[in-house]
């Protein structure tokens, strides 16, 4: 397995419209979204990378919402997202669109997530699966420098693996999106439904929602009991 952490700089995309068939793995993962933004509640909520931006979630109960990247106009923020300048346990929900997957270090990344949320607050990571479809294309010459290839692909295994070290409780994990729905749009939502049900581990995307636990620590005072001692009485 090789290591989360890499040296090759990569550069993340501002928007779908940069990667291949980004239309349609936009809607994928907007109508998984759709079923959890109800659910989702608090004052602030985190939206991280430009294609994290681009996913709509006016409906949410979270009516304040921050918006954070470079280059995409949807932005209302600049930062640094290894680097947040926001203080502990500012945000009841982040949102992280295939953030993992164009970061050098997405260890640090997590841990820089869950320092600025509270407790009991809802984490959503998608991203995309190696051993679909998807990550197969990965490993064509002329592919290796275009999105979503260029950047790194986790499975969702290990993902949920990096949540339970941080304390977090997945919630809910789905694998969707089979085929791309270009063409043909009949016979694509008919292979997808057939393939989906039974061979879930080929599904291009990931959608995962974690709820950060925090298991306080109160010392209990221990109750010594004193047992009497029963000892027989001399005579002289």
């Amino acid at each position: 397995m090789k290591p989360a952490r890499t040296l090759k700089p990569i550069e993340a995309p501002s928007t779908w419209a940069q990667v291949k068939h980004g239309e349609w793995m936009a809607d994928q993962l907007q109508a998984q979204l759709d079923e959890w933004c109800p659910k989702l509640f608090g004052y602030h909520m985190l939206k991280l990378g430009g294609l994290s931006c681009e996913l709509a979630s006016g409906h949410c109960n979270i009516q304040h919402q921050v918006c954070i990247d470079q280059y995409n106009p949807l932005h209302n923020l600049i930062a640094d997202p290894l680097n947040l300048p926001f203080i502990e346990k500012s945000f009841d929900a982040c949102l992280l669109a295939h953030q993992l997957d164009y970061c050098n270090d997405p260890h640090r990344l997590l841990r820089e997530v869950d320092r600025v949320m509270v407790d009991d607050g809802y984490l959503i990571i998608s991203g995309c699966n190696p051993v679909s479809w998807l990550g197969v294309k990965g490993l064509l010459p002329w592919n290796r420098k275009k999105y979503p290839w260029c950047g790194q692909m986790f499975m969702p295994m290990r993902i949920e693996d990096w949540l339970g070290v941080l304390n977090y409780e997945v919630v809910y994990s789905e694998q969707f999106a089979v085929l791309p729905a270009t063409r043909h749009l009949m016979c694509s939502t008919w292979v997808e439904s057939a393939l989906a049900e039974h061979l879930p581990s080929l599904a291009g995307l990931y959608f995962i929602v974690a709820r950060k636990r925090t298991y306080p620590l109160k010392p209990i005072k221990p109750t010594w009991k004193l047992r009497r001692q029963f000892t027989p009485l001399r005579i002289n």
